[in-house]
């Protein structure tokens, strides 16, 4: 009976660990640039010594990042900006290091200083980019960062900086916790690559797939009651094998 608890239990666990995934994926679907979780389960095996497994255990693990683009929105607000094909924004992350998103939300703080959506400064050639005051702003399809500086005429731009566009391979980065994609080898550097290009004025959607999500958080929920039922069938049957042997 033991048996039956332990791997009743391994697997509501692991339907829950499951169910987190999806819920995290689910809460991100207005997310802009949100690239959702992958997750399986996988049957392992438990052995005691040579020979085959005496019994096997579920587990919840992630597959990785599904990196399929999310639907473009037009705004048409000057400092949104969307990433036109494969490639990624370089941001700096709340630790310092440097990471990648594609969410293209851009504000400018009260200090000039060019932010996305999550607060996290947008880099530049030289780091987080600065913006000076300015009358009106404009970002090229290779990221370059224009203004129109403020009491400047409207033919006198600057050009400021070059948002830090990279294109690594996908299987060299993950998503961290924070969110950010960053290099599996922490010595592997983040190259600005000039094939990447930016549309202004769109935001790119968060790729979950909402019905997915769902139907699969409702299977994991009756994947879970399930296990609880059978931990309860073991109890059931511990207490009747108990009464017996006391009537004996």
């Amino acid at each position: 009976m033991d048996k039956a608890l332990y791997i009743s239990m391994t697997g509501a666990k692991h339907n829950m660990l499951a169910q987190t995934a999806r819920a995290n994926n689910l809460a991100n679907l207005n997310t802009v640039g949100f690239k959702s979780e992958f997750s399986q389960a996988r049957s392992m095996g438990v052995y005691y010594g040579d020979g085959h497994a005496s019994r096997a255990y579920a587990l919840t693990e992630n597959q990785g990042t599904n990196f399929k683009y999310g639907a473009m929105t037009q705004t048409g607000r000057d400092l949104d900006i969307s990433v036109d094909g494969d490639g990624f924004i370089g941001v700096q992350g709340p630790d310092g290091r440097d990471g990648l998103t594609r969410a293209g939300s851009l504000h400018i703080d009260a200090l000039g200083v060019l932010r996305n959506g999550s607060n996290l400064p947008v880099l530049g050639n030289g780091g987080p980019i600065s913006v000076p005051p300015f009358e009106k702003i404009d970002i090229g399809i290779d990221g370059t960062v224009t203004i129109v500086p403020t009491g400047a005429r409207a033919n006198e731009t600057v050009q400021v900086d070059r948002i830090l566009l990279v294109n690594p391979e996908l299987e060299s980065i993950r998503k961290e916790e924070d969110g950010l994609f960053r290099p599996r080898n922490p010595e592997q550097e983040l190259e600005p690559d000039a094939a990447v290009r930016v549309v202004s004025g769109f935001l790119e959607g968060s790729n979950v797939n909402a019905v997915d999500e769902l139907v699969s958080v409702l299977n994991l929920s009756r994947q879970y009651e399930m296990q609880v039922k059978l931990m309860q069938t073991v109890k059931e049957n511990s207490e009747t094998s108990a009464r017996m042997l006391q009537m004996s």
